[in-house]
């Protein structure tokens, strides 16, 4: 079976019954280069256990499961599980493991799912958990790469550089626990249904703090406070967030001993920058 093959996914989902689910954020795939592509990307292969979420009805983790020693695929909705044992009946190194990502013990699942495999993720992840996942996945501190499709919109805003509009406290999240890339477009014409929006595959490498942090927690309480209100200085967020411990005036004299501009924005603040305030703000 084409799995990417419109008339056979649909003959398919009728024998089941299926319906889409929004509030799931349901999309199928209907072209096969994508999958195709994603699991190339993501680096599976030899040696490998790729952790997969929202297999859909699995060209993805057909393609996966190709390439990597053991695929396992966390599926919420259980309407799919009896699709999945049809698409994926001769795949014998797939496990389909029933619940919620959002729920699950994710270092526990890959040290009980993949001993002695190098543990990477790879998804076509629904948009409306796009952020939780990749906190989630960055977090568990296990995966070797992390590779996703999510909405091109959300992928440049993980990506973006400090000055430009996309920047914000989640860019700088997902750039201090990893290397971000964007490694191509998948057009709305790819789906069924087709979503409104351009969907990016984007590819996330963990990497250790960078050693301009001293302080993790310190580092981002600085970061939230910076963008809490993105139109105004940094002098009159931080003045928010710290102004029981500090006068206007003090903050004043640490943006500027960090080397800043008395009424720069927080959005133009690199990693190093926000590292050399956090450190002063932790300090005084």
């Amino acid at each position: 079976m084409n799995l990417c093959d419109i008339s056979q996914i649909k003959a398919l989902l009728a024998r089941h019954g299926f319906r889409f689910s929004k509030s799931m954020g349901q999309n199928f795939l209907i072209e096969d280069w994508v999958p195709r592509d994603i699991a190339a990307a993501s680096g599976a292969g030899p040696g490998f256990g790729v952790l997969e979420v929202g297999p859909g009805i699995g060209p993805l983790t057909r393609e996966l499961s190709q390439l990597a020693d053991k695929v396992v695929s966390v599926e919420l909705d259980l309407s799919l599980l009896p699709i999945l044992e049809e698409t994926l009946y001769d795949r014998s190194n797939v496990e389909i493991v029933p619940g919620d990502i959002l729920k699950t013990d994710i270092p526990t699942l890959i040290q009980e799912k993949f001993p002695n495999l190098t543990p990477i993720a790879c998804a076509n992840l629904p948009y409306n958990i796009t952020t939780p996942v990749l906190t989630a996945f960055l977090e568990a501190g296990c995966f070797q790469s992390i590779t996703v499709m999510i909405q091109r919109e959300v992928a440049r805003r993980i990506c973006a550089a400090p000055g430009t509009g996309d920047y914000g406290a989640f860019s700088l999240y997902c750039q201090v626990h990893a290397k971000t890339e964007l490694l191509f477009d998948v057009p709305p014409e790819c789906f069924i249904p087709a979503p409104k929006v351009t969907s990016s595959v984007l590819r996330l490498t963990p990497q250790p703090l960078p050693e301009e942090i001293d302080d993790a927690a310190a580092f981002f309480r600085v970061v939230k406070a910076a963008f809490a209100q993105r139109r105004k200085t940094l002098l009159n967020t931080l003045s928010a967030a710290y102004g029981s411990r500090f006068s206007k005036e003090e903050l004043l004299e640490m943006i500027q001993s960090c080397g800043l501009p008395g009424d720069v924005r927080g959005e133009r603040l690199g990693i190093p920058q926000f590292a050399a305030l956090a450190r002063v703000l932790e300090n005084k």
